[in-house]
């Protein structure tokens, strides 16, 4: 029951904080994947596509203490861990005084990660790790559940691409299209006078963590074999440090579907571990027969994006549709019914439409009806 009760209020938290965020979905649903199988993410895209304003929105929805930072070439190690504590230092002690800082953040932003200089990305390398802060006398435990970096691009330089690597779940983005400008002006204009309210402890993730953690690995291991062999063959290589993770992400997926033990619905993840555009997008053409029959209710979004079958695909539409018959009526709620009615038409033929979003779209033309009966009278 904890854990059920754990799920259910991480997965409404995320919902509202999505509220305001334009075909960023995807983000949200990797920072939640990454944050229960405790691993970090890397976000590649240009600036300005609210790469930040999700991971903000997220920390507030879930209350945890947040951490945000635009790093620069001469950016100094103290803005980001701390300064040295002048009273410890006249004693002849090197200690950081961390209040506040990153070593304290449950959730942590690093914008132009790459951008950092040496000093900090080494020191950032075993607060990633090992969750531990280390300078001079000053060690710590870190409560980090996940830090989202960013940047413009990957690094070409060995040693950066090396820091790069050690970001398991690497995410691509670009500005949203021009058919969604009308929404993304909407939705904008409303998220910035409607900031998240924390809805949740941040505790809650750690116990999902915890029961990811637990998650008896044996049916997916072979098919996840296969997978790689598949990759392998086609010349897409990952580390063996990379595969082994990949349980861990889909372990976490399997988790926040609600299924105890993961099943080849939850091998999605593994795309989001090919640490290059160009790969996977290959990837995603290598594996669609091996996932087929993947979906996930609470990270529709990141799941579709993945594997593009219909069970995903279907199960992203379904809680759209859910999503938007909650809403007040208005001119803008009917023109969203109208073209989720379509995307839905345009995705399923009508005899391969799944049960549950056979009902939705009927209820779907109900409040379209409803719309417009005042008309009418």
């Amino acid at each position: 029951m904890e854990v059920s009760n754990a799920l259910s209020a991480v997965r409404q938290a995320v919902k509202e904080a999505t509220q305001g965020l334009v075909e960023r979905e995807t983000i949200v649903d990797l920072i939640l994947l990454s944050a229960v199988a405790r691993e970090h993410l890397l976000i590649i895209g240009p600036p300005g596509t609210a790469k930040s304003a999700a991971v903000r929105r997220i920390s507030q929805a879930l209350g945890g203490k947040y951490f945000e930072y635009l790093l620069g070439r001469f950016t100094e190690p103290s803005e980001i861990f701390g300064p040295v504590d002048i009273r410890k230092l006249s004693e002849g002690v090197v200690e950081t005084a961390t209040d506040g800082m990153l070593p304290e953040a449950e959730i942590a932003f690093l914008d132009e990660v790459f951008l950092g200089s040496t000093a900090i990305l080494n020191t950032l390398l075993g607060v990633l790790n090992e969750r531990r802060f280390k300078r001079g006398h000053t060690q710590i435990d870190c409560p980090l559940r996940i830090c989202v970096a960013a940047s413009n691009h990957l690094p070409e330089d060995e040693t950066l691409a090396a820091f790069a690597d050690r970001f398991l779940v690497h995410c691509f983005v670009e500005p949203v299209a021009d058919a969604q400008l009308e929404e993304l002006l909407r939705q904008g204009w409303w998220a910035a006078t409607h900031p998240p309210v924390k809805s949740c402890e941040i505790k809650l993730l750690d116990t999902l963590a915890e029961q990811a953690r637990q998650a008896d690995m044996s049916l997916v291991q072979p098919l996840l074999a296969k997978c790689v062999r598949l990759l392998r063959k086609e010349g897409i290589q990952l580390s063996d440090r990379r595969v082994v993770k990949a349980q861990g992400l889909i372990s976490a997926a399997a988790t926040l579907a609600g299924r105890s033990q993961p099943t080849e619905a939850d091998l999605w993840p593994l795309l989001y571990a090919v640490p290059t555009r160009e790969n996977q997008e290959s990837a995603r053409e290598i594996l669609s027969d091996a996932l087929r029959h993947c979906e996930n209710d609470a990270l529709s979004a990141a799941a579709e994006a993945a594997a593009n079958s219909p069970a995903a695909r279907a199960a992203r539409l379904a809680e759209k549709a859910e999503t938007l018959l909650q809403e007040e009526a208005s001119h803008e709620r009917r023109s969203r019914l109208e073209a989720l009615g379509r995307e839905i038409d345009a995705g399923f033929a009508p005899d391969a439409l799944p049960e549950r979003l056979s009902n939705l779209r009927l209820r779907l033309q109900e409040a379209l009806t409803q719309h417009e009966a005042p008309q009418g009278e």
